[in-house]
């Protein structure tokens, strides 16, 4: 497959995601014009207005929360997830071994996309695409790695924590194991190419058709499938935490 049939795939899929995130800000967004206010009867949603309303509350200098500075809920609140470790630290570890790994090892993919593209517009780099790789195959292996440790946990507490089992249903268990299998797979495909731990003795030729794999379910299940699923969460969580200022 070439550069281009992957960006379509990857444009399709952002396609997908943008109109699933739009459907559910219309949805948070119908007919309110205020915090606490009551959706105004027959008044389709819209997403303009739930983003409206969302900022105002966010810069609002009165607050029905706990009125923390917005820096402060931004990087306690949402990227180390404080409130979680207060009911639990082994939840905790959990959710910021997947947050973390997940959203480091896509912003790590969107340098090596940006390279690979600067590249093709024909701009020269003082380096080449496969020395950028190189360069990120260490931090792609240490969050591979923490997001693996994250989703071996979930799979543990499903599978020993008897209220966690009870509570889940065969969809959080698609759910998790998905995560599982795009992480798995791209420890695979890498270690196809690079005759690493992960190459499970298979020939360099499938390192492509391994990657490929990797790379579209990651694209259809890591990006557009988000805003359809209960992962959607790690959009609504922190837009929610910030408007309440902190707030429970």
């Amino acid at each position: 497959m070439t550069f281009v049939q992957v960006m379509i795939l990857a444009t399709i899929a952002l396609v997908i995601f943008l109109y699933g995130l739009i459907i559910n800000l219309q949805k948070w967004g119908t007919g309110v014009t205020g915090y606490g206010l009551e959706p105004q009867e027959g008044k389709k949603g819209s997403a303009i207005t739930f983003l409206k309303t969302w900022w105002k509350q966010v810069t609002a200098e009165s607050h029905h929360g706990h009125g923390k500075p917005i820096l402060e809920v931004l990087i306690l609140d949402i990227i180390f997830q404080r409130r979680i470790l207060k009911r639990s630290s082994f939840r905790w570890i959990m959710h910021l071994f997947i947050f973390g790994g997940w959203m480091t090892l896509f912003a790590l993919s969107g340098l090596m996309f940006s390279v690979e593209m600067i590249e093709k517009i024909g701009i020269e780099l003082p380096f080449t695409t496969e020395v950028f790789r190189d360069w990120l195959s260490i931090p792609n292996y240490i969050f591979g790695y923490i997001l693996l440790i994250g989703v071996l946990i979930a799979l543990v507490r499903r599978l020993f924590v008897s209220e966690v089992r009870e509570a889940s249903i065969m969809y959080d268990w698609v759910l998790i194991g998905v995560i599982f299998l795009v992480t798995i797979s791209g420890f695979i495909a890498d270690g196809i190419r690079t005759g690493f731990i992960w190459s499970l003795g298979l020939d360099p030729s499938a390192a492509p058709p391994a990657a490929l794999f990797h790379s579209i379910f990651s694209l259809f299940f890591c990006i557009a499938f988000i805003p359809y699923s209960k992962y959607i969460h790690v959009i609504a969580t922190p837009l929610a935490i910030l408007a309440n200022k902190g707030g429970e």
